[in-house]
């Protein structure tokens, strides 16, 4: 992170380089895209041979191996403080351990195109908090509006007029859940872990390792050991943790110092998109017509929820 931002404010000035770092960045958005979008079925695939919490460990080893890797590179040191510690094991419960289990066992009972939509309401989420004075930002009446929109596309998704029939509820409150979870988590995050003076790297290379501890401690407790191991389940495994967390981190914040955190969190709406094409092109998922435009109803919804009001950041 600390290279982009250096060499995006040390370029000469002159026209040659700008096309170079505008597709640069726009590369790594659509690879960001691709790589979260796809990390759903993944995790389907690797249910297909491993249980849910093994998905789990397994995701965030790797993960963690890719984080340790680049702080090795750029010689940076995990944070310091007990304090910090306390807070960064509260996080990697709510925004690693927690949300990541749960989506792992959701997909067991539901498809991994209604798992991403899912991950797309944690705006909404976000918003509801807010309503609730958990969070800073003051509730404005096009964010509540989204907040509205939101619900009814959320609806729309699960068939309500239906009676949600053929609808798995524990599997699909799981994947609400799950998204629930990241929204009180970055609300913590921001209360609790704010101006500690490390970096983005140490502090996110140190959560995934807490939450990785927490899940190698949790996991021999519900699934033993497996006796046997399928190889694409357990490619599908590496692939999520090496990509879908470790490299797709590190994409995020390159991106945050490149362009910007209003751009960079741009991806959010195109993740439930590249999941249901993937679910449905490669998984055969089955897909009505009430998904993809409760979708765009939900992604409405949260776009709203991100509206601020003029003047501030």
């Amino acid at each position: 992170m600390t290279t982009v931002t250096t060499s995006a404010s040390a370029a000469p000035d002159t026209t040659a380089p700008l096309p170079r770092r505008t597709l640069d960045w726009r590369l790594r958005f659509g690879a960001l895209s691709l790589i979260w979008g796809f990390s759903f079925l993944l995790i389907k695939v690797g249910t297909h041979g491993y249980a849910p919490f093994h998905v789990t460990l397994g995701r965030l080893l790797f993960g963690t191996a890719v984080l340790a890797a680049a702080m090795a590179v750029k010689r940076e040191r995990l944070p310091r403080g007990g304090r910090t510690w306390g807070h960064l094991t509260v996080a990697a419960f709510l925004l690693n351990a927690l949300p990541f289990s749960l989506f792992a066992y959701s997909e067991l009972t539901i498809p991994s195109t209604l798992a991403g939509i899912c991950n797309a309401t944690s705006p909404l989420w976000g918003m509801a908090l807010s309503l609730v004075a958990l969070s800073e930002d003051r509730p404005t009446r096009v964010r509540v509006a989204g907040l509205g929109l939101g619900f009814l596309g959320v609806l729309t998704v699960l068939g309500a007029w239906q009676g949600f029939s053929g609808l798995d509820a524990r599997g699909t409150a799981m994947a609400l859940l799950a998204s629930l979870c990241y929204a009180i988590g970055w609300i913590y995050v921001r209360r609790t872990l704010a101006g500690t003076g490390s970096s983005h790297l140490s502090m996110t290379g140190a959560q995934l390792l807490l939450a990785t501890v927490q899940l190698a401690l949790i996991t021999p407790l519900f699934a033993p050991m497996p006796t046997r191991f399928p190889v694409v389940p357990l490619l599908a495994i590496v692939a999520l943790g090496a990509l879908g967390t470790g490299l797709a981190v590190l994409l995020q914040y390159g991106l945050v110092a490149e362009v910007g955190p209003t751009t960079a969190q741009m991806v959010t709406y195109f993740i439930p998109v590249i999941a249901t094409a993937a679910g449905v092109a490669i998984l055969g998922e089955s897909l009505t017509w009430s998904t993809p435009v409760g979708a765009v109803i939900v992604l409405a919804g949260a776009a709203l929820t991100q509206v601020r009001a003029r003047g501030k950041r």
